[in-house]
């Protein structure tokens, strides 16, 4: 392990974790293999969609598991199985004839691949980065987001000329070189690293240091766990459904709706970085504020909205604000509850997203074979659960008006301070 003298070169770290991310982001290109899957197997849509919901809800077990291992120590450990299993259960996923294997290989295998290597990436990586984490968080979750940028379209032109189960061989091929290159850069971060050359502002207040079990015995660990919820909820059902939506509410053909995806995929990797660094300037809550805003708008232009045009419009705010949520929120937890337990912290809270991915999907399957392929519904309910997050997020701004302000605190070390 590296000790705090010895020089880090954090950017390389950075760099080998988007690489990484990058494959393991083709998680969300779902939406493109659920049509194949279901075509080709004869399985009904809720059937598929269960694959894509079982990955989402195992993501706590290797977030928290990892997150233990990365604050000990062993990124690189957690990050190369991670990604190397996500490798594994991407090419099973080719080869799954049932049901279950389904469920086993993408869900399970490739979603606990995935977790470890995300939790490794995102949080070894920030820690590097004590004097930017917003942009931080949105550049390696950026990496994930943009996975899917170009893994849709090569999936889409792919499963056309090569099959179903070659796409996921090549696909996992590619992923497997380009995994071991990006974690030859992987450098485990020494405890209490500081930049050369940077000191924490005084307005920054003491250190805060609060283990996962402190972290849980806090109002800001559920207020913070329901807002990530709610803003995680229409991120994911859009990320599962996107090109089915286009097909059957918006009438975009197969390849149209498949250029939709990576549209959104585009979206989600900017705005992970733009929301990021949006909550530099403005403070954590103010910017979840706004990105339940525009969620609620996007939903809103879908639910009233015809045509590409108005679908262009709710993807890309979808995207965006799917992308902040996903960047923002590991830098609140790291400002809330501290660095040094910042794996099993984000951790233990990501379980919030795990029930979104739970529920989202499968509220929106069901409503939309309940009303023949139409969303609509889905969407009002995801309105609704915008503007319950504006409310929680004011809620909680508001229970920490003793502060001068977001970015200050006054309180000691071992008490957490919700970051603004």
């Amino acid at each position: 392990m590296l000790t705090v003298t010895r020089p880090v070169r954090r950017w390389a770290v950075l760099g080998g974790a988007i690489a990484i991310l990058l494959c393991t982001g083709v998680i969300y290109a779902f939406s493109v293999f659920a049509g194949p899957l279901r075509s080709e197997h004869g399985w009904t849509m809720a059937q598929v969609m269960l694959a894509f919901t079982i990955n989402g809800a195992v993501a706590p077990i290797p977030m928290i598991l990892g997150g233990m291992v990365v604050d000990r120590g062993g990124a690189r450990i957690s990050i190369l199985a991670g990604a190397l299993l996500f490798v594994a259960g991407f090419i099973l996923t080719g080869q799954a004839d049932t049901l279950t294997e389904l469920y086993v290989s993408y869900g399970l295998i490739a979603g606990l691949g995935q977790g470890f290597a995300y939790s490794g990436c995102l949080s070894n990586t920030m820690k590097l980065f004590p004097d930017r984490r917003g942009l931080a968080a949105g550049l390696i979750t950026g990496g994930m987001g943009a996975g899917t940028v170009v893994g849709a379209p090569v999936a889409e032109r792919l499963i056309a000329t090569s099959g179903l189960a070659n796409t996921f061989l090549y696909l996992g091929l590619a992923y497997a070189v380009i995994v071991v290159v990006g974690w030859s850069f992987i450098r485990a971060a020494p405890e209490g690293y500081t930049p050369p050359g940077w000191t924490p502002p005084a307005s920054s207040g003491p250190v805060v240091d609060v283990s996962w079990s402190g972290m849980v015995r806090t109002s800001t660990f559920y207020f913070i766990f329901a807002m990530l919820f709610l803003g995680a909820f229409s991120g994911l059902m859009i990320a599962s459904q996107a090109s089915l939506i286009g097909t059957s509410m918006f009438g975009l053909g197969a390849a149209t709706a498949a250029g939709f995806v990576s549209l959104y995929s585009a979206c989600n990797a900017a705005g992970r970085l733009a929301w990021g660094a949006v909550s530099d300037r403005l403070g954590y809550l103010r910017a979840i504020i706004l990105i339940y805003a525009v969620v609620g708008l996007s939903m809103l232009t879908l639910v009233t909205g015809h045509g590409r045009v108005a679908f262009t419009v709710g993807i890309v705010g979808l995207g965006l604000c799917f992308g902040g949520v996903m960047g923002v929120f590991p830098a609140l937890v790291m400002k809330s509850f501290g660095p040094r337990h910042q794996g099993a912290n984000y951790g233990i809270m990501f379980t919030a997203y795990s029930l979104a991915a739970f529920f989202g999907p499968r509220i929106a399957a069901d409503l939309s074979v309940a009303n023949g392929g139409d969303y609509t519904k889905a969407f009002v309910a995801a309105i609704i659960l915008a503007v319950a997050g504006v409310l929680v997020t004011s809620l909680f701004a508001r229970s920490r008006t003793s502060k001068e302000g977001e970015s200050r605190s006054s309180l000691p070390p071992s008490t957490p301070a919700t970051g603004g």
